[in-house]
């Protein structure tokens, strides 16, 4: 296991690089566009773009490795990246904003899937879920750094844009230079949302909504921060607490789900974000400390629900079904990702910053009852047959998760077929 970890630094630090300039950039973008005066809608509306340019590149991508291979597309999106990055800070405008932020999503999902592919290659059954462990961890660290970068650099300046540019281009240089050949790649075949729906009513509702409150909490948050007139440094650490949050829990609340009756668990962590989300509005005007440890509670929550409601929808599913449902679990969440910032920073801009708990809080609150409501009318999959609950970020991993189950899938369906013969 060592040896295939050192072996796959290049992809360690390409991500890590990549992570650290998201992580920078969607906060700076929040605090800049606030600085800019933007209204509150049109910065959730920009913010949202990057989701809709994550759907496109989640489809379009893998037909552009098939054609060019990952090397070259890695570095292309890589340079549009890194280039769009520094278009933001030399355009500050809602119009060009809204069309970059699109572009940086596209790019930015075509990078995830070609480091994930690589590092799916260079695992096997036995470390693959260390491998994945590490890599998440390596993500949301990532990412936390990312935060902290932010007051480096005046946010009216170029310094932070650039930082971010460079960041997201050193990611570049060790896997172009790595000797390990590409992998052999081959885009998903998708099934529906409406059969996920009708197959996994709460599984499919909840990656709906982890999307939907999820990308209010990780696109508007810095904006609430700058309204409150917190400092680059206090922003940087309401970031950061949720993030970190994540990262300590999503381990034992797994555990748990593959202990417990799935869905019970789902129910009581969404409810559980719920109440964390009506605790910040409670104690935002009294204590920053406490909306720290509050973002905490929230984050610790709110980053494993997604991979709750997709193990379980993947309990419903025959294992030569899973490879496909998580093309469509990562499209549903996106359509979530899109709508919840254009919602959540419209009623910000008619009612005020505590809206932005308060809708996070009635969607989690949401998953909570419909999953009460879903336990009156089908009986809990038997724990025996529960998928394994695999930690995983809303916003990528889909790629990596359908190629790690594709060898059960083919196992799978060979042993349908002896069935059938």
């Amino acid at each position: 296991m060592h040896k295939t970890l050192v072996t796959a630094w290049p992809l360690f630090f390409g991500i890590s690089m990549i992570m650290v300039g998201n992580g920078l950039q969607g906060t700076l973008l929040g605090v800049r566009a606030t600085l800019e005066n933007f209204p509150t809608y049109s910065i959730g509306i920009i913010m949202s773009m990057y989701y809709a340019g994550f759907m496109l590149g989640s489809h379009f991508v893998p037909k552009l490795i098939q054609g060019v291979g990952h090397i070259r597309v890695f570095a292309a999106l890589a340079s549009i990246a890194s280039t769009t990055v520094l278009i933001h800070g030399l355009f500050p405008t809602e119009g060009v904003w809204s069309i970059v932020r699109a572009i940086t999503g596209f790019s930015y999902a075509g990078l995830y899937i070609v480091i994930e592919s690589w590092l799916n290659q260079a695992a096997d059954n036995k470390t693959r879920g260390t491998m994945m462990a590490v890599y998440l961890v390596i993500l949301y660290a990532s990412m936390a750094v990312g935060q902290y970068l932010l007051t480096l650099y005046d946010p009216m300046g170029m310094g932070l844009f650039v930082l971010t540019s460079i960041l997201v281009t050193l990611a570049v240089l060790p896997i172009s230079l790595s000797s390990r050949p590409a992998p052999k790649f081959e885009a998903p075949v998708k099934v529906s949302p409406r059969q996920l729906f009708k197959t996994s009513p709460l599984g499919t509702y909840g990656v709906f909504a982890s999307g939907m409150a999820g990308a209010c909490l990780f696109s508007i948050g810095p904006v609430y921060a700058a309204d409150a007139g917190f400092s680059l440094t206090q922003i940087s650490t309401f970031m950061a607490a949720a993030i970190v949050g994540g990262v300590l829990l999503q381990f034992p609340i797994g555990r748990c789900s593959d202990v417990f009756d799935r869905r019970r668990v789902l129910i009581a962590v969404s409810a559980c974000t719920a109440l964390f989300c009506a605790l910040a509005i409670f104690v935002a005007p009294m204590s920053v400390y406490a909306l720290y440890l509050a973002m905490f509670l929230i984050g610790g929550t709110a980053l494993t629900i997604y991979g709750l409601a997709s193990a379980h929808t993947n309990d419903h599913l025959a294992p030569a079904q899973i490879v496909a449902a998580s093309a469509s679990l990562l499209m549903v969440n996106g359509v979530g990702s899109i709508l919840g910032p254009v919602l959540s920073s419209t009623l910000m801009n008619l009612t005020g910053p505590w809206m932005l708990f308060a809708v996070m809080g009635v969607v989690y609150g949401s998953v909570a009852v419909f999953g009460l409501y879903r336990t009156t009318k089908a009986a809990p999959v038997p724990r025996e047959q529960q998928d394994k609950f695999v930690i995983q970020p809303s916003a990528s991993s889909a790629m990596m998760i359908q190629q790690t189950t594709a060898e059960e899938t083919a196992a799978s369906l060979k042993s349908m077929e002896n069935k059938t013969n």
